[in-house]
């Protein structure tokens, strides 16, 4: 909930805000993963305190990390719509189906490898398509992760033989839906839930990126950690920073500015460049640790993008009985993402 104050001094000498007296405003944002995993490290804190430095410190964001406010990870957008919460951290694809435009982001090798490229990309499509599907919350930025790799208990993947059978942790419903095709056995799990799935063996492993991995203990519940050849993502996921509309509306112009210059498009790209380089820390410790780092052949690459398509040509025909122009929708995902690609990360 906003807290607004105004300071004890006005109302000692009997002045109104009107009169000078600055507006001070504490916002509660939560997220639903370790401070240090990369995401906080490198864009959420960074973000607080530019925010408030911006501000002249009227501003002041408490960051609290794994739904420490309360909630699961998969009602954040509803706590944040509801005003429990000033703002927050969302997976859209946590409640599979309630954003049906999102998921042609999270398509199988939709965007590239970059999660600074895909977040430029997320955010151009974001203004195409989703402002109305996120309308009851203040959007700040919408971005990427890196590629999702998969990280298994035993070797590594060497074919597709090699996915028969296994129950494999996925985040997204376009996940699901290609892990199947794979021949896997998908199994839905928030973040949080992933390591006690793993340590039980409910699952054999599961597909996240480089950089959660050492928060996530990967390095300790699996042995193995296998991507794909080429610089197109396996699979990835969409997120939203965002505020409540209340929240944000109640802030005097001067302060709704201070966010508004830290939204948008270079705000999600600075959300991408944070993955970025917890991937390369997450690959490294990955390296130290002496798991297995291996990386699939063009042959078997290939082999996998067949069904990556077949999975885009099934998720268009459904969502077109469901009345989206869905081959519009994939059609503007790719070229966001192409023109994101010529462009590099310079915007």
């Amino acid at each position: 909930m906003t807290l607004l104050k105004t300071a004890a001094l006005a109302a000692l000498l009997g002045l109104t805000a009107t009169t000078g007296i600055a507006q001070e405003v504490t916002l509660r944002f939560q997220h639903f993963v370790s401070p240090n995993s990369a995401n906080p490290k490198y864009f959420l804190d960074p973000w607080v305190e530019k925010v408030e430095a911006e501000s002249g410190g009227r501003i002041k964001i408490e960051i609290y990390p794994f739904m420490q406010l309360g909630g699961k990870a998969t009602a954040q957008y509803d706590l944040i719509r509801d005003g429990v919460i000033d703002g927050g951290w969302v997976i859209p694809g946590y409640t599979p189906g309630r954003f049906p435009e999102a998921e042609a982001l999270e398509l199988p090798f939709m965007v590239t490898k970059s999660a600074e490229e895909a977040s430029r990309a997320a955010w151009e499509y974001t203004q195409q398509h989703l402002m109305d599907d996120f309308a009851d919350v203040h959007l700040i930025a919408a971005h990427m992760h890196g590629p999702g790799i998969v990280h298994k208990t035993g070797g590594a993947i060497e074919d597709l033989t090699d996915f028969a059978g296994l129950k494999l942790r996925g985040p997204s419903r376009p996940a699901t839906l290609l892990l199947e095709k794979l021949g896997a056995e998908p199994i839905g799990l928030p973040v949080p839930q992933f390591p006690e799935a793993l340590s039980k063996g409910v699952v054999d492993g599961g597909v996240i990126t480089w950089e959660m991995s050492p928060s996530l203990k990967l390095d300790e519940l699996t042995d193995s950690h296998t991507d794909v050849a080429g610089d197109m993502s396996l699979y990835n996921l969409y997120f939203l920073w965002a505020m409540n509309k209340d929240s944000y509306n109640a802030l005097p112009d001067d302060l709704k500015a201070v966010i508004d210059a830290n939204s948008g498009l270079e705000t999600s790209a600075m959300a991408g460049r944070a993955h970025d380089t917890g991937d390369r820390e997450g690959r490294a410790l990955m390296e130290e640790a002496g798991n297995e780092i291996a990386t699939l052949s063009e042959v078997e690459t290939a082999r996998i993008v067949a069904l990556g398509d077949a999975v885009t040509q099934e998720w268009i025909a459904e969502m077109t009985k469901r009345g989206l122009d869905a081959a519009q929708l994939v059609e503007d995902a790719r070229a966001a993402v192409e023109a994101t690609r010529s462009r590099g990360t310079d915007g």
